[in-house]
């Protein structure tokens, strides 16, 4: 069987999915190949749109939101959801259901959320809200099979947590923190010079901090990537009925 080479850039967001916070320099010595060539073909695929890294604050609950649209409507309504602080993805979908969004909510906003934000979304004709119990694997954890695990290990980066905080130890969360997970949502590898600026602490104080919040699981840092730069063309989001007891074997052969 031929070996599949894979290119500059799809090695490069590879990387970037194990660690979104690496440096270039870092990626380029993992990868064994020339920093200036990774620090370009990095920083041209982030201003293009196609590549981008952001951090998601990880609070004690979510839920599975979908919605049914009156003809015309369903980019108005993607794109409310889409300005929801507490929203992790929207997708505009083929099917009964016009878009899927994941959104973080806790047990006491879930009635608000079902019954008031929900139907007052624009265009919306009927919503359904399943919320999380588990996760098998998030969308942090999938790659693409790019990478030796020599080059993962190089690279680096932190575990995703065994468990996310609770709402209550999310809330105890002082300006300083709350200031770096603000601007990590905007920029996931925003530098740690300015962060530092902005939280009107040191940069070891500022490299600190995110370190911890990465570890704790208070933040985990996404990659959105375009799935055509891995040959994917297409995606899917399946929805499957069975029986309780047949939920986890069920899982867990999709995952093999």
């Amino acid at each position: 069987m031929t070996e599949r080479r894979f290119s500059l850039d799809q090695r490069i967001v590879a990387a970037l999915q194990v660690d979104g916070r690496c440096s270039w320099s870092r990626i380029a010595q993992a990868l064994g190949e020339p920093e200036r060539n990774v620090t370009r073909h990095g920083i041209a695929l982030l201003e293009s749109g196609r590549v981008a890294v952001t951090a998601v604050a990880n609070s004690g609950g979510t839920a599975i939101v979908r919605l049914q649209c009156s003809p015309g409507t369903v980019r108005v309504a993607a794109s409310a959801l889409a300005q929801r602080s507490d929203c992790i993805f929207v997708y505009i979908l083929t099917g009964t259901a016009d878009c899927v969004a994941e959104i973080h909510v806790s047990r006491d906003r879930l009635p608000k959320l079902v019954m008031d934000e929900l139907p007052a979304t624009m265009g919306v004709v009927r919503s359904w809200t399943d919320p999380v119990l588990r996760y098998f694997r998030t969308v942090r954890e999938w790659e693409a099979g790019v990478l030796t695990p020599a080059e993962k290990d190089a690279i680096g980066g932190v575990a995703p947590p065994a468990a996310f905080l609770t709402d209550l130890e999310r809330g105890t969360r002082d300006p300083v923190d709350r200031t770096i997970i603000r601007e990590l949502m905007q920029n996931g590898r925003v530098g740690t010079t300015a962060l530092a600026r902005t939280a009107g602490v040191s940069e070891a104080t500022a490299r600190r901090r995110v370190q911890a919040l990465l570890t704790e699981g208070a933040i985990s840092l996404r990659v959105v990537v375009d799935p055509a730069l891995f040959g994917l063309r297409a995606e899917a989001m399946l929805f499957i009925k069975t029986q309780r007891n047949r939920i986890e074997p069920l899982v867990r052969g999709m995952l093999e």
